[in-house]
C-alpha cells in the first residue's frame, strides 16, 4: 500500500469534485491511501508536488485542476507551463499523474471529468500508480 497526495488546483469546484472523484475511486480501488490538498491555481500545482516529494511523506502525486481556455494567451502559458513543471519533476524520477484538464469549453470538461465516461482523474492516479510501481521494479 502506498500514500498518495492529490495536488488540486481548485477553481471549478464542480469539475474538480468529479475529477477527484475518479482519483479517489482508483486509488482507493488498489488499497491505497491518500491526502488531498489544495492550491490557488494550476501553475502552483508543479510547485506544491516539489515541496511535498522534499518531505518523503508520499509515494506519488496526482495533479487535479481544468484549464478553460479563455480570451487571452494566459490559457497556453498556464496549460504549458504547468505541464513542463509536471514533466521535469517526473523526469526526476517522482510519479505522477497529471490531471490537469486543458479544454475549450465547459463540456468538454464536464466529459473528461465524469466518472462514468472519460475519468481523466481515475486515468491520472492509476498513472501514478503505474510510474510508482515502475521506479519500484527499476530500483530494485
Amino acid at each position: 500500500m502506498a500514500k498518495f497526495l492529490i495536488v488540486e488546483a481548485r477553481f471549478y469546484e464542480h469539475l474538480n469534485d468529479l475529477l477527484i472523484e475518479g482519483a479517489v475511486a482508483a486509488l482507493e480501488d488498489e488499497g491505497h491511501k491518500y491526502e488531498v490538498v489544495t492550491v490557488p491555481g494550476a501553475l502552483e500545482i508543479p510547485g506544491a508536488v516539489a515541496l511535498a516529494a522534499e518531505s518523503g511523506r508520499y509515494d506519488g502525486f496526482i495533479a487535479i485542476g481544468v484549464v478553460i481556455r479563455g480570451e487571452t494567451y494566459h490559457f497556453e502559458v498556464v496549460s504549458n507551463e504547468s505541464a513542463r513543471g509536471l514533466m521535469a519533476l517526473s523526469m526526476d524520477g517522482i510519479p505522477i499523474g497529471n490531471g490537469i484538464l486543458t479544454v475549450e469549453n465547459e463540456a468538454q470538461a464536464l466529459t473528461r471529468a465524469k466518472k462514468d465516461e472519460k475519468d481523466k482523474g481515475g486515468e491520472a492516479a492509476k498513472a501514478a500508480i503505474a510510474m510508482l510501481a515502475l521506479r519500484e521494479k527499476f530500483s530494485a
